[in-house]
Formats: structure tokens, C-alpha cells, sequence
């Protein structure tokens, strides 16, 4: 169906690879997916330098699949692997009604990885996918199970706790709030438990971003579960940090069923978060309506503003991370194509990367990793999906763009917020191109109307589409055509193609 946000992560361990070698800023990763999936990184704590494993990143389809690329030794990005979900994903709409591309599941977090284990959602099915990661191959993924339903609607964040041997889910459609699962990496996962509401008053699919659930994430002890909920400024409605403890219950693990919740003066769209290294008790967190914060949360749940700043020109600073190795935050704004280096001290500005060069038009999801920042452009139907990779390992204020991974050729467009899949049987100077090209104006699209597309020569209006490549014109169904996702769909279907993946990534 429809991709997700880029969501990335560190797998427990990282290794040490060969000495770096450098590409340019220019440097560009051209890659295919095959079946394999979401982005997460690997790491060993061994000398410099550091780099991941792998980056997962769902693909959110109706045929929803985890996306899974390999880092390579000198950190750098390559063709990958795709794993099917099971589920089916999704997409939030905005208040026009349309499509919410590029983020489609208004949140952060649609994955996430615990020791060999990979948790997804998948929003269209309301159930939750594990997988196992092979010890071999971090890029090899196998389901663990079949999918588990989530008693919510539309999950769009998941967290899990070695620890406590839970998985928990935030669903954020009409049934929003918080459910958890226990698992094994034998048995996989179990039922879940009840439906945490969060009263948001939300439809299925949600309208979004604001008024939505953001992210579900255990904190550093894995002795309670944040959530942060977005508010809605212009109707006054604020947005709160969510705090679960976690209980004993007959000698296994499992989340309260009351949360204490806490309103942080000055905030208000409380976005992604990232989980501080050294201090169990503070949180960095986004703020969509100006820039980022630190939290710091006292013994009863309570939540209070540390820090602040505000980012000039900021139009949603919406997803963090945390890199072990400068000990700062870097966040990330679908609109502006820049990535901020942020204190965690006080959430004051290090260093702004401007990344106009690479011709992003902006970013979401990103993830630290050993030396390296791996972040997610979209795309916007004309520009192609990609990931940027930044090497930090100068440490604060040294980011510099070593790669820009590109996704085009996987056909990930401007919903996509991951990878694709093998599209070896496409000529992609022609009929990707072409494609992406046509989705960039594909509202409004009427049946009865036809072209023929011959390489970069797009025609604004084709329901019917006739390959550079394909004898046979290919018929859309009555009506517009709404959405990027169903063009693909519809072209996978009648040119008996691979699905085109297009969903969030999460590395770690």
C-alpha cells in the first residue's frame, strides 16, 4: 500500500571495519531490493572505525515487507534484501483528505530490532510482524510466526524490551493507544493484552500529523514505556509524554495498565525521541511546532523541560537520534533538507548541515550507527527516494555527507520511506523513470484517457500506460487514480512486476 516513515536503529552489536574509505559528497549508492527488508544496524563496540551491519525499512504496500540493506566497512550503503510482513500497510491522510506522503504513518519507530529479533507493524492489518535477523547475514530475514493482531487500529510505532521479553505497539487510527505481547525468539510472539486507550477521538486511517500517537519507546532500564502524543495548537489541544511502568504479573513481565501523563511546559507536537546514553532520566525529544527539547522525568512520571531551541526556518522538525559516538542528537525536517546536530545537555544547536546540494527535498526518518548517520529522503514523485549518509566520526560539529544512497532504482517514490524491490527486469532510464515521473501528477487521472511514454517524455495525464518496454497498454480502474501506490500497483499487476516497496526505515 502506502510507505511509511524512514525509521533507523543499532542492532546490539557493532563491528570495527578496515580502514575508511572516503567516497565524495557527492558520492551516490545505486541499488536493488530483493525480497528482504527494513533497515536496522548492527554494531560491536570495538576500535575505530565503527560502523553497522545492516538498515531495515519497511515498505509499508499492501504487501507489506521489511527492506534490509548491507553497511559496508567503510560504512557505506549497497543493493539489499526484502522479507513479506505478512500485513498489509497503510497510510494517514491529511486534512484535505489526501494521501499524508511523505509521512505516512505520522510517527516514529515503525520497526525496531532487539538483539536478533525485528519487530514491524503493519497499519493497514492492525497486526504486528517478528522476525528473526540471521547470524550469519544481517540482511536475512525470516518470519518468526505468522503476524499477530493488535486489538487498536492503524499501528504505527512498536517498541520491544529484551528484558522484560515484551513487544509493545501504539495504534493511532480509532482504537489509539498502547497493547503489548510477550515473544521468544523460539516461539516468536504471543497474544496481546488489552487495548491502553488514548482517547483522540481519531479516524481509520488517522488524519494527521497533529493529534496523532508519535512514538512508543522503552527507556534505558526497560523499567517503564514513553509514548509521546501529538497536539493540536490550533484548537488547543496539547500533547502529552505517556509513562508505563512496567510490573510483575505471576512472574512474567507486563506493562500497567495506567499511565501517568505530563504536558511539558512550551511544548506541544511532541514528535520523535531518543533515549539518553548516560542519563536514564532525561529524554531528547522533537517538537514539530519548534524544534527540540530535552525531558527530564522525575520518579513519578512526571516530564519537565530541561532545554530547548528553537531552529530558524524549521517547518517540522519531526524524528531524532543519538550517535554513541559524539555523545549528540541530530534531527531532521521533512521540508528542509538539512540535518541540525543538537546538545543533549540542552538541545542547543551544534552545527547545521545543508544538504541542498544533493537535491532532497527534504528529510524524515534517520538513525545513528557507529561513525555514521543514515537518513531518509522521501522523495516528492520527482525526485528520487534516497538515503543520506553522514560520517561523524570527527566527533560534535564534524558531519559531513560521505553518500547519497539513491532509491530510484528500486522505485521507491515520494511515499516511500524505505526501499524497494528487484527491478532488474526494468529498463530504469525508461520505465521506473517514466513512472515516477507520471506519479509526480497522477491526482485526477480519468479513465478513457491514454499516451505512450518513451523514456524521459512523460505525459501528464496516462490511464493507460504504455511502457517504453510493454506492447500492451496497461488499464487503470474507473475512476481517479488516488494514489501513487495504486499506479504502482496497477503497473506491477498488468506487467506481472515485483511489487514496488515504499515504507519507513529503522536502522540499528
Amino acid at each position: 500500500m502506502y510507505p511509511t516513515a524512514l525509521l533507523l536503529s543499532l542492532l546490539p552489536s557493532m563491528v570495527a571495519g578496515a580502514p575508511h574509505h572516503r567516497h565524495g559528497a557527492e558520492a551516490d549508492g545505486k541499488g536493488q531490493q530483493q525480497q528482504d527488508s527494513m533497515s536496522c544496524m548492527q554494531q560491536d563496540h570495538q576500535p575505530n572505525p565503527k560502523v553497522g551491519k545492516a538498515i531495515y525499512f519497511l515498505t509499508n504496500e499492501a504487501d507489506n515487507a521489511v527492506v534490509a540493506l548491507p553497511i559496508g566497512a567503510d560504512g557505506m550503503l549497497s543493493t539489499g534484501k526484502m522479507a513479506k510482513t505478512g500485513g498489509a500497510g497503510s497510510v494517514a491522510v491529511g486534512e484535505d483528505g489526501k494521501p499524508a506522503a511523505p509521512d505516512a504513518l505520522v510517527g516514529q519507530s515503525a520497526l525496531t530490532v532487539v538483539g536478533n529479533s525485528l519487530f514491524a507493524v503493519n497499519a493497514g492489518s492492525n497486526t504486528l510482524t517478528m522476525m528473526a535477523i540471521s547470524a550469519d547475514d544481517a540482511t536475512t530475514l525470516s518470519c518468526k510466526g505468522k503476524p499477530v493482531a493488535v486489538p487498536g487500529e492503524f499501528p504505527n510505532t512498536v517498541a520491544a524490551s529484551a528484558a522484560n521479553k515484551l513487544a509493545c505497539v501504539g495504534t493511532t487510527g480509532a482504537l489509539a493507544g498502547i497493547s503489548c505481547a510477550s515473544f521468544s525468539e523460539d516461539k516468536g510472539l504471543g497474544q496481546m493484552d488489552d487495548l491502553r486507550a488514548f482517547d483522540l477521538g481519531q479516524s481509520t486511517p488517522p488524519v494527521g500529523p497533529l493529534n496523532t500517537v508519535s512514538q512508543t519507546f522503552f527507556s534505558a532500564d526497560e523499567s517503564v514505556l514513553f509514548t509521546t502524543v501529538k497536539g493540536d495548537p490550533a484548537v488547543n489541544n496539547t500533547g502529552f509524554l505517556s509513562v508505563f511502568p512496567v510490573q510483575d504479573a505471576q512472574g512474567d513481565a507486563a506493562l500497567s495498565m495506567q499511565d501517568v501523563r505530563s504536558s511539558p511546559d512550551g511544548t506541544a507536537v511532541l514528535f520523535g525521541s531518543a533515549i539518553m546514553p548516560d542519563d536514564p532520566s532525561s529524554l531528547f525529544v522533537t517538537d514539530a511546532s519548534f524544534g527540540a527539547a530535552v525531558l527530564t522525568v522525575d520518579s513519578t512520571g512526571q516530564a519537565t523541560v530541561k532545554g530547548s531551541a528553537a531552529i530558524d526556518g524549521q517547518l517540522a522538525t519531526c524524528w531524532a537520534t543519538i550517535s554513541d559516538s559524539t555523545k549528540s542528537a541530530y534531527v531532521t525536517d521533512v521540508g528542509v533538507n538539512r540535518v541540525v546536530e543538537m546538545s543533549l545537555d540542552d538541545a542547543s544547536i551544534i552545527k547545521e548541515l545543508d544538504l541542498s546540494a544533493n537535491g532532497d527535498p527534504g528529510l524524515i526518518d534517520l538513525r545513528a550507527a557507529g561513525d555514521y548517520i543514515y537518513a531518509l529522503s522521501p522523495g516528492n514523485g520527482t525526485t528520487n527516494a534516497a538515503i543520506t549518509v553522514l560520517d561523524v566520526s570527527g566527533g560534535k560539529g564534524s558531519m559531513k555527507q560521505v553518500q547519497h544512497f539513491d532509491l530510484g532504482s528500486m522505485g521507491v517514490g515520494k511515499n516511500a520511506q524505505g526501499s524497494s524491490n528487484d527491478f532488474s527486469h526494468y529498463d530504469t532510464q525508461s520505465d521506473v523513470v517514466c513512472v515516477q515521473l507520471i506519479i509526480a501528477s497522477s491526482v485526477g487521472l480519468q479513465k478513457g484517457d491514454s499516451c505512450t511514454v518513451q523514456g524521459m517524455d512523460a505525459v501528464k495525464k496516462c490511464p493507460t500506460f504504455i511502457a517504453a518496454n510493454e506492447a500492451e497498454p496497461i488499464e487503470f480502474p474507473d475512476g481517479p487514480v488516488p494514489t501513487v501506490l495504486s499506479l504502482l500497483l496497477i503497473l506491477q499487476e498488468a506487467s506481472k512486476a515485483t511489487k514496488l516497496p515504499t515504507a519507513p526505515l529503522y536502522a540499528s
